[in-house]
């Protein structure tokens, strides 16, 4: 009988053991952990880990804790999309995350719609991913990546004379959903929707033309192997062009574009970049080359954000001070991005009282701007589509080796003015 009461006993504990695995919450997330996306999909990798982590610590969501799977996608869209499918087919898991670029993002749309998957976007800011007709997509950036020019051209109106603002831009770019799309906008071209060859928007006149500056040289280069840069940066120095415009899929794009105006000795009054608030563009350039070098970004450290976790205030200054615990470095956008999907989610999950998608998708479309989701990127309620409403960039700008918020000015504390103009590499 004793025997036997033990068995019992070690059988009734190994229930309760597999009944409270049974309960951890899963969420999935694919990303690119190898391949050309590797180093954003990384630190995307570390945003969510630290907010699941938080989140656990606190006691979890709705009484369970957080199981966060996460995939190596290898920066190719079709691993991708069969690993959300795996996640809700094979992972049971109750909720996903979204994954880096939109030349990921866009293929795994249709799949999460099809599951009728809430689907918070970290990094996938192409227009056409939200003219699908999908009522699943919530994007935590600023607004779709066509409209970024905007507030690259915000910053010369607001900061600068019309007689001391360049006069002529060489616009250059990899062939990328994201860098396509912020050049559609500065140049004024039609969004077409691939799937269907429908268009998506016109664009015309395009921001820079709307500025009144002339584009003097546009070049692409292919998404992938392009090793070419000494010839590009030569081509844009002889184009005379007084703004560069640097439009590349990642930030080593970004380094190497650099890297090689210097060597060939160009000399712009402005230079702006859609990839290089990372940690790894100021360390493979140097202070002196990126110094007056214009970034878009969405994420500041300094900008005292309020956003919530675990049900109680969690801002800015206490995601840094987190991560810097967590990882002994200071974060950037590309892991405080996926961190306020995180929040998101839990705050959906919270909102709806249970991880019913259906439900989550309609607490998340019921928010306003006097009743939104609060994370460490600011507050968001979105339109129709799922693009947010009502914000800006933050546009910064590397200056002695620290990087600063020069736009929009009186609407944070600490920005500073914008420099200008460069003076050289």
């Amino acid at each position: 009988m004793k025997i036997f009461g033990t068995l019992a006993a070690l059988a009734a504990s190994a229930l309760i053991a597999g009944n409270a695995a049974a309960q951890d919450l899963k969420i999935g997330a694919s990303l690119p952990l190898t391949g050309g996306l590797s180093i954003s999909g990384e630190k995307h990798k570390r945003g969510y880990e630290l907010c699941t982590k938080l989140i656990n610590e606190a006691g979890g969501i709705l009484g369970r804790q957080v199981e966060l799977v996460v995939s190596d996608n290898r920066s190719d869209p079709a691993t991708a999309i069969n690993q959300y499918e795996r996640f809700i087919n094979v992972d049971k898991v109750e909720a996903v995350y979204g994954t880096f670029s939109s030349r990921l993002t866009y293929p795994i749309a249709n799949i999460l719609a099809k599951y009728n998957m809430v689907h918070t976007v970290p990094s996938g800011g192409a227009l056409r991913i939200y003219s699908q007709g999908y009522k699943n997509l919530f994007y935590f950036q600023v607004n779709a990546a066509e409209y970024t020019g905007k507030d690259v051209v915000g910053v010369i109106k607001e900061s600068l004379a019309a007689a001391d603002a360049p006069k002529s831009a060489a616009v250059v770019y990899a062939d990328d959903f994201f860098a396509n799309a912020i050049a559609a906008g500065l140049l004024g071209q039609k969004v077409i929707n691939p799937a269907n060859d429908q268009e998506v928007a016109d664009l015309a006149p395009g921001y820079l033309k709307d500025t009144g500056i002339d584009v003097v040289m546009e070049e692409k280069w292919p998404e992938e192997g392009f090793n070419d840069w000494l010839n590009l940066a030569n081509s844009i120095k002889r184009s005379g062009a007084e703004m560069i415009i640097g439009l590349t899929a990642s930030a080593e794009e970004a380094v190497q574009l650099t890297r090689a105006l210097k060597t060939v000795g160009a000399t712009p009054k402005l230079v702006y970049l859609s990839q290089g608030a990372q940690v790894e563009y100021i360390e493979g350039v140097g202070k002196e080359s990126a110094d007056g070098v214009l970034i878009h970004t969405t994420w500041h450290k300094d900008v005292n954000f309020q956003g919530l976790l675990a049900g109680k205030p969690f801002n800015n200054a206490d995601f840094v001070k987190a991560f810097e615990a967590e990882y002994g470095t200071e974060p950037d956008e590309d892991s405080a991005i996926p961190f306020a999907v995180c929040q998101g989610v839990e705050q959906a999950i919270l909102g709806a009282g249970s991880t019913d998608n259906a439900k989550m998708q309609e607490w998340l479309r019921a928010r306003t701007k006097a009743d939104p989701v609060k994370t460490v990127l600011g507050n968001f309620a979105w339109d129709e589509v799922g693009l947010p409403l009502d914000k800006k960039h933050i546009m910064t700008q590397w200056q002695d080796g620290v990087m600063k918020f020069v736009y929009p000015q009186g609407e944070f504390d600490g920005v500073v003015p914008f420099r200008y103009p460069k003076t050289g590499f």
